[in-house]
């Protein structure tokens, strides 16, 4: 990936990339479920209007942020190429936050449509 420091062969940097992304994933979730707290609803996500969207991308700013910070200044997980853009004054890339914005909208979008094709009756 030109954004990111890589070494190593292909697989090993397969694998280092593979964490992050179920960590991506576990994000995704925990802004569901605070959602669900939130909108005392679990169709929330199916059509989330302005507060659910507010919800979406303040949650997906915060801990992408949080996440990306820590994963670079403190844990040392990963650092990028001068390619990357970064948030001035936080020095965070502005991919992977950008990425946690429109992941949650795009994912649950894609669940609801699928939810109600599932629901359709075959012919």
């Amino acid at each position: 990936m030109p954004l990111y420091v890589g070494e190593g062969e292909w697989l090993a940097y397969a694998v280092h990339c593979f964490i992050p992304s179920l960590g991506d994933g576990v994000m995704v979730v925990l802004i569901y479920l605070l959602g669900l707290l939130v909108f005392r609803s679990p169709a929330w996500a199916d059509r989330p209007r302005l507060k659910g969207y507010a919800l979406m991308l303040g949650c997906g700013a915060v801990m992408s942020v949080v996440v990306e910070w820590g994963a670079v200044h403190i844990l040392n997980r990963w650092s990028y190429t001068a390619a990357m853009p970064r948030w001035p004054g936080l020095d965070v890339g502005l991919v992977p936050v950008l990425q946690m914005l429109l992941l949650p909208p795009i994912a649950f979008r894609v669940t609801a449509w699928w939810l109600r094709t599932r629901a359709r009756p075959m012919p």
